[in-house]
C-alpha cells in the first residue's frame, strides 16, 4: 500500500489543514495510506517575542522543509501567508487550495460587547473598529494589523498577542484584552466562527499576502507525489497567490514591514484585480493603490503594483524601518 507522509506543525489549525489535504487525497485515492509527520518550528518555540522582532524568514516553515529535503516527508502543508517568496533549492509550492475567507476578524470580549449592543445596532456600523470603546486594549502581533489599527483608531492601546488560536481566544476571555484580531480563515476552519464579532472589510483592512490559502510544498520533479494531489489545486487561488507573492517579492517585505495585498481573480472573465498598501509602523504614512488586468498578467501585475507603491514613498518607508530595526 502506498503511503504519503505529510509534514505539518503541531498546532490545532496546522493539523486541521494537514488533515484537510489528507481527506482530499483519500476522497480520490482511498487506497492511499496517509501519515502525518509533526514538526516543531522556530516560530512555535518562541512565543514571548513578537514575530517582527525575531526576524528572519521561514519561521514556521524551515524545519518542515528540512523534513522534505531529507526525504522524511513527501509533502508539506502550510498557511501560504507563512511561506517566504524564496524557497529552498529543490522545493516548490506545487499546489494551492481553494481560498477560505481572507478577511480579518474582530472579536470583542463578551461583557464589553453586551454593553455595546445596548447602545448601538452593530449591524449598521460600517467600520467595525468604531464599535470599540475609546482607549480599548486590542491584542495583535501583526505589524500590518497594528499599522491599520493606528491609522483608523489612533486612541487604541495595542498589545502583543502570540500563541495558537485557542490560546489567543483564552487570553481574551481572561480579560487580558478588550478585543483581539485574528484571521477569519483559521477561526472558520476550527469551528470558531461564532466567536467573531465582525469582519473587517477588505477595502478598509487589506488582508495579509495569501491569507486563507493553503500551500502544498513538494520536492521538484516528484511526479509520483504530484499525481495524488494535483486535483486539489485551485486555479482561482493560484492566480491570486501568484499576484500577491510577486508583490511581496518585489517589495522584499516580511514580518518587519506593515503591508498587505489582496487579489481577486475571476476565471470567467479571465480578469484579476488587487489592492495593496505599505505603511510606516505608526500608520501615519499610508500608501494604498489598486491594479487590474488579465489572469495571464497576474505575476507582472503584482510586481507593477509593488513598484507603484515603492515609487510613491514606499522605498523610503522600508529604508527607515530597516535602518531602525
Amino acid at each position: 500500500m502506498k503511503t504519503l507522509k505529510i509534514a505539518t506543525r503541531k498546532s490545532k489549525l496546522a493539523l486541521w489543514q494537514a488533515n484537510y489535504v489528507a481527506k482530499k487525497i483519500k476522497e480520490k485515492y482511498p487506497e492511499i495510506n496517509i501519515e502525518l509527520i509533526k514538526v516543531v518550528t522556530k516560530g512555535d518555540k518562541i512565543l514571548d517575542v513578537p514575530l517582527a522582532k525575531i526576524g528572519g524568514k521561514g519561521l514556521f516553515t524551515k524545519e518542515i522543509e528540512d523534513a522534505l529535503l531529507k526525504g522524511e516527508a513527501d509533502l508539506a502543508v502550510h498557511s501560504m501567508k507563512d511561506v517566504p517568496t524564496e524557497l529552498p533549492k529543490g522545493l516548490e509550492i506545487s499546489i494551492v487550495s481553494d481560498r477560505e475567507d481572507p478577511r480579518d476578524a474582530l472579536i470583542i470580549k463578551k461583557d464589553i460587547l453586551e454593553n455595546i449592543k445596548k447602545q448601538v445596532d452593530i449591524n449598521k456600523i460600517k467600520n467595525p473598529l468604531d464599535l470599540l470603546p475609546k482607549n480599548a486594549k486590542v491584542g495583535t502581533s501583526s505589524l500590518r494589523r497594528k499599522a491599520l489599527l493606528k491609522k483608523y483608531r489612533p486612541d487604541l492601546i495595542i498589545e502583543d498577542l502570540r500563541g495558537n488560536v485557542d490560546t489567543r481566544l483564552k487570553k481574551l476571555e481572561e480579560g487580558k484584552y478588550d478585543a483581539i484580531i485574528l484571521a477569519s480563515a483559521g477561526l472558520k476552519r476550527l469551528g470558531f466562527e461564532n466567536k467573531i464579532t465582525a469582519y473587517l472589510p477588505e477595502d478598509l483592512f487589506i488582508p495579509a499576502i495569501c491569507q486563507g490559502i493553503l500551500g502544498i510544498e513538494t520536492r521538484i520533479k516528484d511526479t509520483e507525489t504530484l499525481k495524488y494531489i494535483k486535483h486539489i489545486n485551485s486555479k482561482k487561488a493560484y492566480y491570486e497567490s501568484l499576484l500577491e507573492r510577486a508583490f511581496l517579492k518585489e517589495v522584499e517585505g516580511g514580518c518587519q514591514v506593515p503591508l498587505g495585498c489582496h487579489a481577486k481573480a475571476n476565471l470567467e472573465s479571465k480578469k484579476i484585480k488587487a489592492k495593496a498598501f505599505i505603511a510606516d509602523l505608526e500608520g501615519k504614512v499610508f500608501l494604498k493603490e489598486s491594479i487590474e488586468g488579465t489572469l495571464d498578467e497576474a505575476q507582472n501585475l503584482g510586481k507593477k503594483l509593488a513598484k507603484i507603491l515603492l515609487d510613491k514613498g514606499g522605498k523610503e518607508i522600508l529604508e527607515k524601518i530597516y535602518k531602525n530595526s
